[in-house]
């Protein structure tokens, strides 16, 4: 086993009807910053698992790129991420989190929606790179694991 590899775990949320359950989750997690317009990979890292994604969100931000606004996920919208946009003098478009138990307001799933349509080149450039290193697993349903293709074989 990977020392670096940290546990973290992925937990479901809660509702009347579900049973709360706890999965492990083990490995690593890539974060990148891109050019919009190209879709190439400016800035890059890799965290462990238990590593919040918005620690490494200073760090993605390219002092070259000219460009003056930053998209990014919930998960990136923190106090701290926001006050480093402020000081370097970026606009940020970072979607909004819905607080708990409320819906978000009209303007702010209006605005969420179109940064989903800029986001999601970033998720193309994940896909792009799962798919070349085969870490796709095609199932249906929990009846075949991990390694196995439709016809229950062994896969890579």
């Amino acid at each position: 086993m990977d020392p670096q590899a940290r546990q973290d775990q992925a937990q479901t949320r809660p509702s009347a009807q579900a049973i709360q359950i706890a999965v492990p989750i083990f490995g690593y997690k890539n974060h990148i910053g891109i050019d919009r317009r190209h879709g190439l990979i400016r800035r890059w890292t890799v965290t462990d698992a238990a590593q919040h994604d918005s620690r490494s969100f200073a760090g993605l931000l390219d002092p070259e790129n000219t460009a003056s606004r930053v998209w990014a996920d919930t998960a990136y919208r923190t106090r701290r991420n926001l006050e480093v946009l402020e000081r370097r003098g970026l606009s940020e478009r970072i979607q909004f989190r819905r607080p708990p138990r409320r819906k978000l307001s009209e303007q702010q799933a209006k605005a969420n929606a179109a940064r989903a349509r800029i986001r999601s080149g970033i998720e193309h450039v994940f896909a792009a790179q799962k798919h070349r290193m085969a870490l796709f697993v095609p199932t249906i349903g929990l009846d075949r694991g991990p390694g196995e293709d439709r016809h229950g074989q062994p896969g890579l």
